[in-house]
Formats: structure tokens, C-alpha cells, sequence
């Protein structure tokens, strides 16, 4: 490929003159980028954006985290989903307060709890200017493209050789922005499918491009067969209280969601139904809502008021299930 400095020098002009304006581009502070890269982590932007917002409206700050409840922080990211994220926030939170700041070197930001390698790359580089490369899911479909690299981009091998393309590109001189560069370039021109080639400021570097096989980079395992699960949800009202139960176990401990059919069989349906879809990895879920009636909760359930709903972390498809009946 033509020079690195070259490639630098387009891609950052490009970055400076077309970056979509996003808060967490807008700050310095390190709490702040963290809860954003958390929050993007198998996320897209348009999703996270106004859970960002209302989430630092409620913890301005990592010690206001860490003084937290695991129900009040978890309730602030209902509707985000991977809810272990929001677990190991809060216990990061604490560690950060513990250790009197947030750190500020790569191997302690990567010793903070769901903090991986990429996440502890992005906030060393956009928070302290750390010469560290990221590589999420844009920068590997960049960088194969790129490279002509016909690895498949989900295995161990392939990620460690595009990392290695990655550290090698890095500008030294503005690394946060260099990874902000990559990463918005994938998600805005060199997307899947049909990238946008003519758009592109690095066209005159990718060797994909040059060899008329862009579109079939990167190279990537099938994914296995989504599963139909067939569900039925009751929203059982009493006395203007609304029945539900916790979970105690995983996945979605802690949460709070409508019972189904099969766990209150003594419930009078009112037989109209509304029906939703809803996607959890490769499950698509479709969902049956139905009113009933009962007099007594059965035990492990409890009557809550809707603003005592509100204040709760509810399960996604619970939310989307009463707001379907509303």
C-alpha cells in the first residue's frame, strides 16, 4: 500500500471534516468515555445515545456510581440489554473510588471489572492520548478490506494479525482520534455489504477495493440457526396494582418482569391478545400478550403500583409488553 503517513494524514482530515458529533466526543473526562464504551459494547449508537444522556443526568459522576444500589443502576439501564454490563459498572465504580481516581495507565483501565481489551484501548487513547490501537467489529471490516485479508475475522488468529495492522497504522500523534477515525469510518462508509467505496478517504489504500473483491471482505463464520420461541405474558391487575416477580437466577437476575401463562394457571384470561416480536441473541421470541384476572398473588409474585414499575428495572420485553397494552 502507498505510504502510512499518507493513509494518516486522509484519514484524520477525513475524521476532522466529516466525525458525526456524538457527547462523549465533546469531553475529556475519563468517567465519561468509560460509561460510553461500556454502553456501545454490542450496542449501536443511535440506541445508546439518549440511555447516555439520562444515565449521567443520574450519576454525574463515577462516585455517585459507586454510591449506588445495584437495583438503581440496573433500573437506569433497563432497555439497554447485556445487563452484566451495568453489574460490573457499578463494581468498577468502586474500585475507581477505592483506588482515589480513575486510572490512568492501559494495564490498570484493563484491571477495572468488564473491562477487555478493546474497552481499556479506546479510553487509554480518547481520555489520556495512550498509544494503544482498538479493533472492534468496524475496525476488523476496515482493516480486512484494507489488507485484502482473507482470514475469518472470528477467529483468535485473524484478530491478532489485524491487531497487529492496527498498532502498525496508529498515529502516535493523535490516537484517540486515529481509533475514533477507523471505527467511524466502518460504521458510516466502509459498512457491510456495500461499502461505499467512492466516499471513501482511503480508497487509494485498500487492497480489497484494488483486487474487485470489497464486498467479500471480511470473511466471517455463519452464525447458527435462530430459534422461535412461542411465549404468552399476563398483565394481571388487582386493585390498580399490576402482578409481578424477580428473578433470582441468570440470565436477568435482579430484574423484574410479567408472569407467563404457565406460571399462574389459576388466572381468569380475558382471551384478546396483543402480539409483539423480540430478539435476544439467536432467539426471536414471539410474544402473546393477554389481560387476566387474580385474586391472590401467588407466592414468590407481588402487586405493584405502576409508579413503583417505573422506578423498577424491568425485563425489555416486559416493558414493551405493558406498554403494548397501554
Amino acid at each position: 500500500m502507498k505510504s502510512l503517513s499518507d493513509f494518516r494524514r486522509r484519514l484524520l482530515a477525513w475524521y476532522d471534516r466529516s466525525a458525526r458529533s456524538l457527547p462523549w466526543r465533546r469531553t475529556c473526562d475519563p468517567y465519561r468515555i468509560w460509561v460510553s464504551e461500556i454502553m456501545l459494547q454490542q450496542t449501536r449508537v443511535a440506541a445508546v445515545l439518549p440511555y447516555y444522556e439520562r444515565f449521567l443526568e443520574r450519576f454525574p459522576d463515577v462516585e455517585s456510581l459507586a454510591a449506588a444500589s445495584e437495583p438503581e443502576v440496573l433500573a437506569a439501564w433497563s432497555g439497554l440489554g447485556y445487563y452484566s454490563r451495568a453489574r460490573n459498572m457499578l463494581r468498577a465504580a468502586r474500585q475507581i473510588v477505592e483506588c482515589c481516581g480513575f486510572p490512568r495507565d492501559y494495564d490498570s483501565i484493563r484491571a477495572l471489572a468488564g473491562v477487555g481489551d478493546y474497552t481499556a484501548a479506546a479510553i487509554a487513547s480518547i481520555a489520556f492520548g495512550l498509544q494503544h490501537a482498538v479493533v472492534d467489529g468496524n475496525v476488523l471490516r476496515v482493516l480486512s478490506r484494507i489488507a485484502n485479508d482473507a482470514g475469518d475475522i472470528s477467529s483468535a488468529s485473524t484478530k491478532r494479525r489485524l491487531q497487529d495492522v492496527a498498532t502498525l497504522f496508529l498515529d502516535n500523534q493523535r490516537p484517540g482520534d486515529f481509533n475514533q477515525a477507523l471505527m467511524e469510518l466502518g460504521a458510516t462508509i466502509c459498512v457491510p455489504g456495500e461499502p461505499l467505496c467512492g466516499e471513501c478517504p482511503l480508497k487509494r489504500h485498500c487492497e480489497a477495493r484494488r483486487a474487485g473483491v470489497e464486498k467479500e471482505r471480511p470473511v466471517k463464520s455463519v452464525r447458527g440457526a435462530t430459534r422461535k420461541v412461542p411465549l404468552t405474558l399476563l398483565v394481571i391487575e388487582h386493585n390498580g396494582k399490576i402482578l409481578l416477580y424477580q428473578r433470582q437466577h441468570p440470565p436477568m437476575r435482579g430484574f423484574w418482569e410479567l408472569p407467563e401463562a404457565l406460571q399462574v394457571p389459576l388466572a381468569q384470561r380475558e382471551g384478546a391478545a396483543r402480539r409483539f416480536r423480540h430478539s435476544i441473541m439467536n432467539h426471536n421470541y414471539e410474544v402473546t400478550v393477554e389481560r387476566a384476572t387474580l385474586a391472590r398473588a401467588p407466592k414468590g409474585m407481588r402487586w405493584l403500583s405502576p409508579s413503583e414499575c417505573e422506578a423498577l428495572p424491568l425485563t425489555t420485553m416486559s416493558r414493551k409488553a405493558l406498554k403494548l397494552l397501554r
